[in-house]
């Protein structure tokens, strides 16, 4: 979150990020708020410092035999005291208010980010991988039509199970999840990450510590009761991302300079609802409400956090190099940079079957695959976690930053795409082969039961 000193400092550096992220608050009424509760705090301690003056005259005065005056004394104390927890309970009515509004403001953008109003306006930084392609069937099967061919993917059974919006990997399937899964966290055990197994109910305070409350309640899936009711900060929720758990573990805490940076890394299945969401580009597993990735997590100080940012792309990188995939390197624009973000470059994966109007002009999409995001102290300041270059010294937030490495099932759509083979079998990566056992190919499974036989009609 932003500091009230910086937002009442810098009302038109935050007008400017409302206007160039697309956020609509009121931020005269928070103006508002924060001059009134300064004046309300200012009044308190002038009201508190002439009671502790008459407090401590009502003993002169009564040593020297003025009764009278102790009396008219004892009255004023009286009335001040009453004036004063009037004062306080305004003033803490206020800071609340004011609390609650800071959260909705959003962070303010890097001086690098290009202004733009959408997603059309990000820049592409750079293509990588793609001059020395595989050669690819004739016409591409598209992975949600090859993985029911296949046997790997499984969507009717899915839905009977568990609603739209979920699969089953099944067979060669589900041991390609497994083994991205083990392979990406490999790999960032290379770079210096730490393994962290987070829990998967999270806190509303923990959503609200990385930025995902109260703006995004929508897509959450809540445990008990409907994302329309309000939440206490107690209650529960499915992890959207291993950001939320692996950022808030150290929530309310001190670290040493000493300690920094801190390298995390954390596989969970993450949680969306992905309200509003439809159309061909959501079929198959790109956009599904269940989905496993590998999240790294990076604690820095303030000036390390540039040259972090552009370590942390790489790190994400190399998964996709291994993997030799086709990608690309999008930076996002002001309008496109989403709420807790100072600065975000995506990565999107080539996925050549299905061929979209924004995709690359040798036809199929791209798929992001991780976000890479710069929070800033953004995060850090809702979470309250800070650090100290000595223990004398005084404590100063520190920066926060994250990235997929990678989103599996996207990955998974770019394999089967990518590396699909004429005779519709799929070659696995050779990055990959030691985890599924030395095996080459991805061949497929007999179907199961009477639907097999077909119709008898």
């Amino acid at each position: 979150m932003l500091s009230r000193q910086f937002v009442r400092e810098n009302p038109e550096t935050v007008r400017e990020a409302l206007r160039n992220k697309g956020v609509d608050v009121d931020l005269d009424r928070i103006l508002e708020i924060d001059e009134e509760w300064r004046e309300r705090k200012s009044h308190g301690d002038d009201l508190r410092h002439e009671r502790n003056e008459v407090s401590s005259r009502i003993g002169e005065l009564k040593q020297a035999g003025d009764e009278a005056a102790a009396q008219e004394a004892i009255e004023r104390s009286q009335e001040l005291k009453t004036e004063l927890q009037e004062i306080e309970e305004r003033a803490d009515e206020l800071e609340a208010e004011l609390e609650a509004a800071l959260l909705e403001l959003p962070q303010i953008p890097d001086e690098s980010v290009p202004v733009g109003d959408d997603e059309s306006e990000n820049v592409e930084r750079r293509r990588e991988m793609f001059d020395d392609l595989r050669e690819l069937p004739a016409t591409v099967t598209p992975h949600y039509d090859l993985g029911e061919e296949l046997g790997i993917l499984e969507f009717d059974r899915a839905t009977k199970v568990s609603g739209g919006g979920f699969y089953f990997a099944m067979g060669e399937g589900a041991r390609l999840e497994h083994a991205l899964v083990q392979f990406m966290l490999d790999v960032h055990r290379e770079q210096g990450y730490r393994d962290v197994f987070p829990p998967l109910p999270v806190a509303s305070r923990s959503m609200e510590g990385t930025g995902q409350f109260p703006k995004f309640t929508e897509d959450a899936y809540r445990i008990e009761g409907s994302n329309e009711e309000p939440y206490d900060e107690d209650d529960l929720w499915l992890l959207p991302t291993a950001e939320v758990p692996v950022t808030n573990l150290h929530r309310e805490e001190i670290l040493l300079s000493e300690d920094l940076p801190l390298k995390y890394q954390a596989y969970s299945p993450n949680f969306r609802q992905e309200a509003g969401e439809h159309g061909t580009e959501t079929r198959g597993i790109v956009r599904v409400h269940q989905f496993n990735k590998v999240e790294m997590v990076n604690f820095v100080r303030p000036e390390e956090s540039a040259e972090r940012f552009e370590g942390l792309l790489d790190e994400a990188e190399e998964v996709l190099r291994r993997l030799k995939l086709p990608y690309r390197i999008l930076e996002m624009c002001t309008g496109d940079l989403g709420f807790t973000q100072a600065k975000k470059y995506d990565i999107e994966v080539w996925a050549p079957a299905d061929d979209m109007a924004e995709g690359p002009d040798r036809g199929g999409r791209w798929l992001e695959v991780s976000s890479v995001s710069n929070f800033e102290d953004f995060q850090a300041r809702r979470a309250d976690i800070k650090y100290r270059e000595e223990h004398h010294e005084s404590a100063e937030y520190l920066h926060t930053l994250n990235g997929s490495g990678l989103a599996v099932p996207r990955i998974v759509v770019a394999i089967l795409e990518y590396y699909q083979n004429p005779d519709g079998t799929v070659t696995v990566p050779e990055a990959l082969r030691p985890y599924m056992g030395g095996q080459e190919r991805i061949e497929g499974h007999d179907p199961v039961g009477e639907s097999a036989l077909g119709s008898d009609d």
